[in-house]
């Protein structure tokens, strides 16, 4: 089925729900007036419509290759990166000096979804290439910036992350791939990396690896990791790919989704590189990178979820089984209405959050503001976490909606499930988001979360009027969550970790429950909506708040013995 673009959700969004209109009136995002932001979305809405989703079944059928050491792609790959390269949606809010739109964030996010939506696979690829041009923005040399990105941002070249290795997944500082200095700016980098995502293709000129490596007097740990640019083809004196770089794809991965994007495993052989930021500050450089990912990776999921939102919406619009008064489609029965409606508030929700967090990022970029910076990162894996989870609840959801059908793979539904998984796992677990939350994003005594909890507060007292019950019940969610936050600073780490998937995940209701309460200002249907979300969703904010004050000392009481014991 097409992919259809929810370009009036995003619109009302904008200018109703997340404050884009702060955005606006900077003097750095000044050109992004109203009338310009959705005329970059219907371009891109068309793009996704018309070019991305007809390949989305094409790369499930016919995964990328190996053969004889070259990376084929899926059908219709090549011609549909170029349609996105040609567009400049690489590029929308890459520095205009090296060919980049400088549009917000924000907008980047709302094509990115719709991207995510016709062709996860394939927009996978533009999403590295963007993570590498904000790493080399602020880290690479004035020498690197003027020669990588001009061919990033054009889209000639693409590039990728390599962190990595079969010992040292999400503990990087176990890494073992090694650098040595050329001795005439370069250096040698080997090793071996997994889990690369479009570690190569068939359609760019070059693939640019940004690799995580350890020089010989970098101590053991995250602090001895320095960053390295390392292409596929050197350039040459002109900027062009010359010779091959000494490193190769041993092996794609067989996955359970994603089939089109190519998941590489790649060798390093003495392979060419040159350094980004400072020796052994490869981690702060790279996570510049994996910052921006997040963002994206959370964006996906709720890409994946729109996609399968709309296909169970046309199956059981069409599907005849029992009595059906109404339309006489499965869409009357109440559990198939249930599970449709939650699909919509959960999308509907994960969105406001994303693009909450995109505004927040573009604001701290145009202001510089403390706080700005602040909540941009508090929100960060809120929307990581939250957005691939509503992927992978929605879209197994719309194989339920399929029934049978669902688990047949000629419909298509499964597809959107077994493509986004993949989304809870990389760029940090969501497990590690939660971590990061109730350790990291909490070391300012708070602060950041009790603005938030603050704001949905005062959101829902002058909600009070026009929505009584709505506002009340958001109101009593923040302070449940106020609570629950206090009692996170109050205790020692291991017991804020042990709660703290659910914690995230309770703060992301009332999120949710916030941003349909500012959106039920719209009415109609937008209210029914809020309505369903805050009475049958948010109240979940209880039992997840209830797990994350129950501390760690009951996770240990069954013995590792006890656990496997039958």
């Amino acid at each position: 089925m097409p992919n259809r673009a929810p370009l009036s959700d995003f619109r009302f969004l904008l200018d109703q729900v997340v404050g884009f209109s702060q955005v606006a009136a900077t003097e750095r995002f000044a050109e992004a007036d109203a009338e310009t932001v959705n005329a970059v979305l219907g371009e891109a809405g068309r793009l996704c419509e018309e070019v991305l989703s007809p390949l989305q079944r094409a790369g499930d059928l016919h995964p990328a290759v190996l053969e004889n050491g070259v990376v084929r792609t899926s059908p219709g790959f090549g011609d549909g990166y170029r349609a996105i390269a040609d567009g400049g949606w690489v590029s929308t809010s890459a520095a205009p000096e090296f060919g980049g739109m400088g549009l917000p964030l924000t907008v980047t996010t709302a094509v990115n979804e719709m991207m995510s939506a016709a062709c996860l696979s394939l927009q996978l690829n533009p999403l590295m290439t963007q993570g590498q041009i904000e790493a080399l923005e602020h880290h690479g040399s004035d020498a690197i910036k003027t020669l990588y990105l001009p061919k990033l941002t054009s889209g000639q070249w693409s590039g990728t992350m390599n962190l990595t290795e079969p010992q040292a997944g999400s503990d990087l500082g176990a890494l073992s791939s090694r650098a040595t200095d050329n001795g005439d700016g370069t250096f040698a980098v080997t090793g071996q990396k997994i889990f690369i995502s479009w570690g190569d293709n068939d359609f760019t000129e070059n693939v640019c690896h940004l690799v995580l490596a350890r020089l010989p007097d970098g101590v053991l740990g995250t602090k001895g990791i320095s960053l390295f640019i390392v292409p596929k083809y050197i350039p040459d004196g002109n900027g062009n790919p010359g010779v091959a770089n000494s490193l190769k794809v041993v092996s794609l991965e067989h996955k359970l989704g994603l089939h089109g994007s190519p998941t590489a495993v790649m060798q390093y052989d003495g392979a060419t590189g040159w350094l980004v930021g400072e020796e052994h500050g490869g981690m702060a450089a790279m996570f510049t990178m994996m910052n921006n990912a997040r963002l994206g990776v959370g964006v996906q999921g709720i890409g994946a979820a729109e996609g399968a939102l709309q296909q169970a919406l046309a199956f059981a619009g069409e599907r005849k089984q029992g009595k059906a008064p109404l339309t006489g489609t499965i869409m009357d029965h109440a559990d198939v209405r249930r599970m449709l409606t939650t699909m919509k508030a959960e999308v509907f929700a994960a969105r406001a959050i994303a693009l909450s967090t995109a505004v927040a990022i573009d604001m701290s970029h145009a202001t510089g503001g403390a706080e700005w910076q602040a909540r941009a990162a508090f929100l960060t894996p809120i929307t990581k976490a939250y957005g691939t989870e509503t992927g992978c609840r929605v879209t197994e959801m719309g194989v339920q909606v399929h029934g049978g059908m669902g688990y047949i793979e000629e419909t298509g539904a499964a597809q959107f499930y077994r493509d986004v998984r993949v989304t809870a796992i990389y760029e940090g677990t969501n497990g590690i988001q939660g971590m990061d939350l109730v350790g990291r994003k909490l070391m300012d005594a708070g602060e950041a979360a009790f603005r938030l909890l603050d704001e949905i507060e005062a959101n829902a007292e002058a909600a009070r009027g026009a929505e009584p019950e709505l506002a009340q019940a958001v109101w009593d969610a923040a302070e449940t969550l106020r609570e629950t936050t206090e009692w996170m600073l109050d205790h020692e780490m291991n017991d804020r970790f042990a709660g703290a998937v659910p914690y995230l995940m309770g703060f992301a209701r009332v999120l949710g429950g916030h941003f349909h309460l500012r959106a039920a200002t719209g009415g109609g249907a937008r209210r029914a909506l809020a309505a369903f979300f805050v009475k049958r969703l948010l109240p979940e904010h209880i039992a997840l708040c209830a797990q994350a004050r129950a501390g760690a000392e009951g996770l240990y009481a069954l013995s590792p013995e006890d656990l496997v014991a039958g």
